[in-house]
């Protein structure tokens, strides 16, 4: 292709962009290059000139398509220098603009400013005690955790201050104390001493003492109870008001260590002894403290307001977060050599020699400088973020069949330019078109329409899988054709648990644990491996993150998109302790927010996500959530948590026009709404009056399509056992499994393909089984079963607990194969496949079926097309999900006639007569509300004939009155209206406690719905040391731990026949050796680099360990966990 670039760069840019552009290009003038380059030369140009990228660098590139015609392909650097067609100004007009435009809606920065400062130099006043002074610096500290730790005792002696001052109902009084220097050492002690039965030290403050003791009280850890015992009476307790909640917080809300009633008793009275007195002679601390308390007394003086509108969450939100980073920052930091002081107290030791690091005084108001910073940096952190621009994919028109993706971004261009302004309102958008419709492309078309400009892409991608591989990595860059230097990818499942039990700490004597060092704050931000390529310089971020998490961190909230898991992204409401929260919520607070599958959860995981949708409000972004399946209940929910949350940052940013835009979509037609809140008439009400609207012509417009999936059920009611019992027996099992595996055959003689080159009968089908122990002991009995004469089988194993790079490649295959674009009576390109043309040439049967054993995962997330499916059920949606996966690429011309879709009448659960069947995935509960009275599927469903048709209608359309025990759908939609509708709860454990309760402040919402509560787990990394495989674990400093001997994992061999009737052999030495030769640079050792590949790419999930069950691993089959 011929090219030419323009270059509008000024003063150093013009060498640093000349020098890049002579190099691949002919210059045809000043600042003008023209060129003949390939698409691939192009990139390398463009990601060189990224790389050096200035504010005064601004380079565009066109292609000439032909004689009358040239295209703009890209600008990089700054974009004001063009127009949309990349033409330069003539002429330039000037205008005075008001001093600082530009920062001023940020009204209350000063007072978080204020708040942060006066907290950080507080902060850790509680390590004066001569308790943690001698913790630091003995040797032999035998004792576990403080009896008081130290941010309790900076709380007392704030609280202490507060009292002296004589005035506890105003602000002034102890203020006024700090700024004169005039507050008496001795008294505070005394009453410290007095108070010392210490219970309540946030109770009896003023307005912004509280908020600062709040901010000192969980600089490491949100207030939480220890066991379910204590914390049940706070379920519905009504806290409408911080005053209410800080009479309940006492020590023992995180901040005592009671072990034995005497040693506690003895070691207690250290907690309040200070040699050295309360660093009133550090002159340097003294002056910062008078500085900053005068700046507070004055910012509080004119933000009364916040109490009233509420706005204090979104500060105090801010607030935290400032002084996490700053302490965060600088306990990673070397001390200062020329800090002076007369005091000896120390903050912190150093984690390799154990010695001293950190005076007291220097740390604290070193913490206050950078959590300055960090403050300063909020802004920008918000607003000028990287976006991506000229993504050619997306500038197309959409293919036949996707006009609705081109349609509904005209439907909000059209209201933009209807209702000026509403670019910058709240945006609430629900995505419903069908499986297979293109919604990934869709949803970025609909975002960039979104942006400010119209023109630009920022947003995050939470997907509602567990893992992320890197095959799916590959596949979103590929649909939304962006490069790998605008779209990182998070690969990898988030490590749920915290600290792993204690006793596998005890194996270890010599690993010394974070708290013991005085440093919590040094722990890793970002647990997994990013997928990104180089950045641009940002250079305000360098002063935000210790150097070794530097790069991952700022790529991490730099991209302009960012892929994940939901369960990345949870870590910013879900973090009960540690700084873990703190990336998420950043790049919330720059990106928009668009879940993908967003109904895949249970009813606790959904209130743990509204509770992320209503941060996302209150940090002033647009959410839209996505999925063909989304029950009105849970668009509702989600609306109303959005709305309180934007309705906070309308209060922060003191804007006038508070209305959210909320918008549906699917392939039939968009539909656009403002939510008015001038309206006497709920909010609620109106969205939901909206919602049913679009649903009816959305029912209605299906139940028109062309039919391709018809279902029927296996009968298996002579399985099911007298009684209940725990496991099922074998011999039961195995008969289930003998009628999966006949329906199978069924199935394949009336749906297959014809091989033109042997002439075979091929199928590709999957059995969808709801756990992972079932699906592998299936697929050991279709390798070993007996067939029919004349059928070969050849079956795979598809789950989450594989090693991720196992599990890339198993991917890559299952999606080159199963892409069914072909027309009717055309070859499949699968037979092109060098594994499947193998299959197909060294077998004599005449008919060969392939056969995908699933658990869940295959539903969510996977483009594949199969030709018949069995199901062994687990809730609604699943089976409406996985009859997605059915002829999902083949268009047909007719309703199908046979149907090709086989349900069983009941899950392995059933057979066995459990309480409970639907769970686990499901939405069963063992309660009289949500307990099924059968669990027989032809009871279940609303069917009257042999063959019934499967679509949508019954998940987003809600019966009335619902049946909630009678019906697996109405169990559904039953379950999801009492987590996220039931608006007039109270308590800490109800979603309100997070959206009208003051319980946000504690970490007992996260308590009473965790999010993926249902699966703690430990993350493993398969690594080859010797020709041996070894399960490694990785520890909070970011060692590899051999775990080998401690879980006693057992490796199995398959047998001859087992070898044969595999789908997909796969060897996971070979695949890394093959990455590893991609990888390798000259002078690199390929033993090492396999290693560190491993380390990144051979994570697998263990379930929470259980001495009980006998762990086995395999290659083909993961990693399987069976009772001894």
């Amino acid at each position: 292709m011929i090219v030419t670039f323009i270059s509008q760069c000024e003063k150093k840019a013009i060498p640093r962009t000349r020098r890049v552009l002579d190099a691949f290009a002919d210059r045809i003038g000043n600042n003008t290059w023209q060129t003949v380059i390939t698409e691939d030369g192009l990139l390398a140009v463009k990601k060189l000139l990224r790389k050096t990228v200035t504010k005064n660098t601004s380079v565009s590139c066109h292609w000439i398509r032909g004689r009358r015609r040239s295209e703009l392909m890209w600008i990089v650097g700054n974009r004001n220098k063009f127009n949309e067609q990349g033409i330069v100004p003539v002429n330039t007009t000037k205008k005075s603009l008001a001093q600082n435009k530009w920062e001023n809606d940020w009204h209350y920065l000063p007072l978080i400013k204020a708040l942060v400062a006066v907290s950080a130099l507080l902060h850790d006043w509680g390590k004066a005690t001569v308790l943690f002074q001698q913790k630091l610096l003995s040797k032999n500290d035998q004792f576990k955790g403080d009896p008081l730790r130290h941010e309790w005792i900076s709380c007392m002696l704030l609280n202490a201050l507060v009292q002296s001052s004589g005035n506890t109902k105003s602000d002034e009084a102890w203020l006024k104390l700090l700024m004169n220097q005039t507050w008496d050492e001795e008294l505070l002690k005394q009453t410290i001493i007095k108070n010392s039965d210490q219970s309540k030290v946030l109770d009896q403050l003023p307005p912004f003492a509280q908020l600062a003791a709040w901010l000192i009280v969980s600089h490491h850890r949100l207030p939480n109870l220890k066991t379910e015992k204590e914390y049940k009476k706070y379920g519905s307790e009504d806290i409408s008001c911080i005053k209410e909640l800080f009479e309940f917080i006492e020590a023992d809300w995180g901040y005592q260590n009671k072990f034995e009633e005497k040693e506690y008793q003895q070691r207690l009275q250290l907690c309040f002894e200070f040699e050295q007195g309360l660093l009133t002679q550090s002159v340097e601390w003294t002056k910062q403290v008078k500085k900053w308390s005068a700046r507070l007394l004055q910012e509080s003086q004119v933000s009364e307001q916040i109490f009233v509108d509420g706005c204090w969450r979104v500060i105090l939100h801010h607030a935290r977060l400032c002084l996490m980073l700053g302490d965060h920052y600088y306990s990673s930091c070397e001390a200062d050599k020329t800090w002076k002081t007369s005091l000896s107290l120390v903050a912190n030791t150093d984690p390799k020699t154990k010695q001293a690091k950190q005076y007291l005084d220097e740390h604290l108001v070193r913490v206050s400088d950078n959590a300055m910073r960090v403050a300063q940096s909020l802004s920008r952190l918000a607003d000028e973020m990287e976006s991506a621009y000229d993504i050619q994919k997306l500038k197309k028109k959409s293919p036949q069949g996707f006009e609705w993706q081109d349609q509904a971004v005209k439907g909000i261009q059209q209201f933009i330019q209807k209702n000026e302004g509403s670019e910058k309102q709240g945006w609430f958008i629900v995505n419903m078109a069908s499986t297979g419709k293109g919604k990934t492309i869709a949803n970025a078309k609909i975002m960039q329409a979104l942006s400010q400009d119209g023109q630009s892409l920022r947003y995050v991608l939470a997907l509602g899988l567990r893992t992320l591989t890197l095959q799916t990595g590959d596949s979103y860059r590929h649909d939304i054709g962006l490069s790998s230097d605008e779209l990182a990818v998070l690969i990898g499942s988030k490590a749920v648990q915290e600290l792993h039990h204690q006793d596998i700490k005890n194996n270890q004597t010599e690993e010394f644990s974070i708290e013991e060092i005085g440093s919590e704050s040094l722990e890793e931000l970002l647990d997994n491996e990013l997928d990104y390529d180089a950045m641009p310089q940002a250079e305000f971020m360098n002063a935000l993150f210790p150097k070794n998490q530097e790069q991952r961190n700022k790529a991490f909230l730099y991209k302009p998109v960012l892929t994940c898991t939901i369960d990345h992204l949870m870590a910013a409401t879900e973090t009960k302790r540690g700084g873990k929260y703190i990336l998420p919520s950043l790049r919330l607070s720059s990106s928009d927010l668009v879940i993908d599958e967003v109904d895949d959860f249970n009813g606790q995981d959904l209130i743990a996500i509204a509770r992320l949708i209503y941060l996302a409000g209150m940090l002033g972004r647009k959410v839209m959530i996505s999925s063909a399946t989304i029950p009105p209940a849970l668009a509702e929910g989600f609306f109303n948590a959005y709305q309180h949350g934007w309705s906070l940052y309308c209060a922060f940013k003191k804007l006038k026009n508070i209305d959210t835009v909320t918008m549906w979509v699917d392939e039939f037609k968009t539909k656009t709404q403002t939510i008015n809140s001038g309206k006497s008439e709920d909010l609620v009400q109106q969205y939901k009056k909206t919602h049913d609207q679009f649903i009816e012509l959305r029912a209605d417009a299906l139940s028109k399509q062309i039919v391709k999936h018809k279902a029927y059920i296996v009968d298996c009611s002579d399985l099911v056992t007298e009684k209940e019992v725990r496991r099922l027996d074998q011999s039961l099992q195995s008969q289930y499994f003998e009628r999966i595996k006949q329906n199978a055959e069924q199935l394949h003689f009336k749906h297959h393909t014809i091989d033109t080159q042997t002439s075979k009968k091929v199928s590709f089908g999957v059995v969808r089984v709801a756990n992972i122990p079932p699906c592998i002991a299936l697929t050991q009995y279709l390798l070993n079963a007996e067939w029919s004469p004349g059928i070969s089988p050849r079956v795979m194993a598809y789950h989450s607990r594989q090693v991720l790079l196992l599990r890339s490649e198993q991917e890559r295959h299952l999606d080159q194969v199963l892409k069914r674009k072909e027309k009717l009576g055309e070859q499949t390109a699968a037979f092109l496949d060098d594994v499947i043309r193998q299959h197909l040439d060294s077998t004599d049967d005449e008919h060969v079926i392939f056969i995908l054993v699933a658990t869940p995962v295959e539903e969510v997330g996977r483009d594949h097309d199969f030709d018949w499916a069995i199901v062994e059920p687990s809730s609604y949606r699943s089976i409406i999900q996985l009859a997605g996966r059915v002829l999902r690429h083949r268009k047909l011309d007719q309703d199908i006639q046979n149907p090709n879709i086989a349900l069983m009448q009941y899950n392995l659960k059933g057979l066995r007569k459990a309480k409970v069947a639907f769970e686990k995935p499901g939405f069963e509960i063992n309660n009289d509300k949500f307990k099924l009275q059968t669990k027989n599927l032809k009871e279940l469903l609303d069917i009257s004939e042999a063959n019934f048709n499967i679509n949508a209608i019954p998940r987003i359309k809600a019966n009335q009155p619902l049946q909630a025990i009678k019906k697996l759908a109405d169990l559904e939609h039953a379950v999801m209206a009492d987590a996220l509708t039931s608006y007039k709860q109270v308590g800490a454990k109800p979603l309100n406690s997070w959206l009208t309760q003051k319980w946000f402040l504690t970490a007992l919402p996260q308590r009473f719905t965790p999010f993926r509560q249902s699966s703690p787990n430990i993350q493993l990394f398969a690594v080859p040391k010797n020709h041996k495989l070894v399960f490694c674990e990785k520890n909070d400093f970011g060692a590899y731990i051999d775990r080998n001997g401690f879980y006693d994992i057992h490796h199995i061999k398959l047998s001859k026949l087992e070898q044969n009737r595999l789908w997909l052999n796969r060897n996971y030495y070979d695949i890394l050796c093959r990455l590893a030769l991609d990888k390798l640079d000259e002078n690199e050792d390929v033993n090492e680099m396999i290693e560190e590949l491993a380390k990144r790419y051979g994570e697998i999930m263990l379930p929470e360990y259980d001495e009980d069950k006998q762990l086995t691993f395999s290659e083909q089959f993961g990693l399987v966990v069976l009772d001894k």
